[in-house]
């Protein structure tokens, strides 16, 4: 590229000089970086637009649901209606991740399997299912249906269908969050439209119209799709449009993982304090479900924390975002990155503004990952574990050895003071989604990963 090209009122010369991280970008390199706005979180939350009390807030109101999603989905039954995922020692992935790369990664690596989530099987169920009920109760309480103390069994009948007939409720996806809107909004009774993007795997897109969601297909990327579900919604006073850019519910949903991850932990006899670091790495697309699991965190655990989100070198949105500070207003395709990755999911150009700035005193760090690496992991989980996952969901599986080798997360490591403490660390990965892909498609995936190793 020419030095002289303009981007943004700069030149690409000056990107480079004031930001060099994008010219690595730009190359499709794998890179870290490591956030130089943390700060403690007693500094940022006393600036935050949203607190602990606004996440215990989210946590009580999907319990008072629970009733219903039992009744609703039999297979939360198990969980008394609570949507939650295992969390599972790896211990034959951290051996092969070691062996694979040269390295030793200190202290113990799990894996949170989101993928396994009731109802939608990713990380989007918690957001997603999370604003469907919001504003559903927010509906019934207008309309004199629902008072509160009632049992929230009462969302199962024809006079609640009847009611949110009349309302529609609207979404861009690449595919996860639109499973999630469109399967818990048509239980309810709502009419849905799902905008998706070109990347979006077939198999969601059937299985929605298969719940009587309406699809509408673009073959341009997220951020088209997002912008003509907004468009959409702004035109019918009766569509709720769920934005997945800008949404404090969506993100509170996430957040209240937080809460759960804390009883798992507790039982599983993992202490988090400050001789025991708690590391999370979290795949990114747009940035709302893993910036309200990290906020979520941050909250609950403080500075025993670190989480890093993860994301394609084809779609570094958030990365490009926080470290040019420009947010929202930056997008890959600027630099002349096509945003083009196997991990639909992440398929992302241009990130929440909402959730970079939310997140920029919170959040460690950011990497990216190329497609084959994530392939090439997604076959050794297979192997070692047995488990079965969709290839974006294997983005956080490479920050541990990151944790154990990258000399940027070194320099993390001892400015935080955690050089003594890391072998006593919990290193958590955020498995995102996997377990309603047909299983042809997981196998395809598995000899794909194998064919690269």
């Amino acid at each position: 590229m020419s030095e002289q090209r303009m981007i943004l009122g700069k030149s690409e010369k000056d990107w480079h000089r004031q930001v060099p991280i994008i010219e690595e970008m730009q190359a499709l390199r794998e890179v870290c970086w490591i956030n130089p706005r943390l700060v403690p979180v007693a500094q940022a939350a006393a600036a935050s637009p949203l607190t602990m009390a606004d996440i215990q807030e989210a946590a009580d109101r999907l319990a008072r649901f629970a009733p219903y999603l039992m009744e609703a989905f039999p297979q939360t039954a198990a969980t008394g209606g609570i949507l939650e995922s295992p969390l599972k020692e790896i211990v034959g992935m951290k051996a092969e991740l070691e062996r694979d790369n040269g390295c030793t990664i200190p202290g113990r690596l799990w894996l949170k399997m989101d993928s396994h989530l009731g109802i939608s099987g990713s990380i989007k169920a918690r957001g997603g299912i999370y604003e469907v009920l919001k504003t559903a109760e927010d509906i019934a309480l207008r309309h004199g249906l629902l008072k509160p103390g009632d049992d929230y069994r009462v969302f199962g009948g024809d006079n609640f269908r009847q009611l949110f007939s009349r309302y529609e409720i609207a979404v861009g996806s690449t595919g996860n969050l639109g499973l999630s809107i469109g399967i818990m909004s048509a239980a309810l009774g709502f009419r849905v439209t799902v905008h998706m993007s070109a990347d979006a795997r077939q198999w969601k897109k059937d299985l929605l119209r298969q719940k009587g969601v309406q699809v509408v297909e673009y073959a341009a990327d997220y951020s088209v799709a997002i912008a003509q579900g907004r468009q959409q919604a702004m035109e019918n006073p009766m569509c709720i449009f769920v934005d997945d850019e800008n949404s404090q519910t969506l993100f509170l949903g996430y957040a209240a993982a937080a809460l759960r991850l804390k009883e798992q932990l507790r039982k599983a006899q993992i202490a988090v304090d400050e001789g025991h670091p708690l590391f999370v790495y979290l795949p990114c697309g747009v940035g709302g479900g893993p910036g309200g699991v990290a906020f979520g965190l941050k909250m609950v655990f403080g500075d025993h924390v670190h989480a890093f989100f993860a994301e394609p070198t084809h779609a570094g949105c958030m990365l490009l975002g926080m470290a040019t500070g420009l947010h929202q207003e930056v997008s890959v395709q600027d630099f002349g990155v096509d945003n083009v990755t196997v991990a639909d999911g992440l398929a992302v150009g241009r990130p929440s503004g909402f959730v970079g700035r939310l997140m920029e005193p919170y959040l460690s760090g950011c990497y990216t990952l190329s497609d084959e690496r994530m392939f090439r992991m997604l076959a050794r989980l297979v192997d070692t574990e047995g488990i079965r996952l969709e290839p974006s969901a294997l983005a956080g599986m490479w920050g541990p050895v990151l944790a154990a080798k990258d000399p940027d997360f070194a320099a993390y490591i001892r400015r935080q003071g955690l050089q003594e403490t890391m072998p006593r660390a919990a290193h958590i990965v955020w498995a995102t989604g996997g377990s309603m892909v047909p299983a042809q498609e997981l196998e395809s995936y598995y000899r794909k990963g194998l064919s690269l190793l």
